[in-house]
């Protein structure tokens, strides 16, 4: 379920470092809706993305984002509980919207909307270069909740 907006983390929190105050503000402005040019000015180009059974590059990544976009309306992108130390930033995000389009959900195909709330909370753990961009991204997420909140079936029902 989402939280309410005042439990996300503000980009003008002055509690939370520069770097992490700037990634709340990109999953607002570049993630939830769609800015090309900010998103990329924030990675490197090297990019790495490591999450469950995924490995993405910055382009993967932003087709990722493009899909969630698409299938949820409402889709927003918050951070909550962000903790940075040196060149990392861990922290836990939250994003959902409404479940109202295809969502393409490997090895399963298009995944039908059914029309209801989707919530995935994840930890995340960011890596940054010598020039402030993103490096490198390590997420978990359960996985099996996920696929129940979008409808997927694992095992027949007795």
């Amino acid at each position: 379920m989402r939280k309410s907006m005042s439990q996300f983390i503000e980009p003008t929190d002055t509690r939370y470092d520069e770097r992490s105050r700037a990634l709340v503000q990109v999953g607002r402005d570049a993630i939830a809706r769609e800015d090309p040019a900010v998103l990329r000015e924030c990675f490197s180009e090297g990019f790495r993305f490591h999450g469950p059974g995924v490995e993405l590059d910055f382009s993967g990544l932003e087709t990722f984002f493009a899909r969630m976009r698409s299938a949820f309306s409402g889709f927003y992108c918050e951070r909550y509980d962000i903790v940075s130390s040196g060149d990392l930033v861990g922290c836990r995000t939250e994003m959902g919207g409404t479940f109202d389009g295809p969502f393409e959900v490997p090895p399963f195909g298009a995944v039908q909307p059914h029309g209801g709330r989707f919530t995935l909370s994840l930890i995340n753990m960011f890596r940054y270069d010598e020039d402030g961009k993103l490096a490198e991204e390590w997420v978990q997420y359960d996985n099996l909740e996920t696929l129940r909140q979008l409808g997927v079936e694992l095992a027949p029902r007795s």
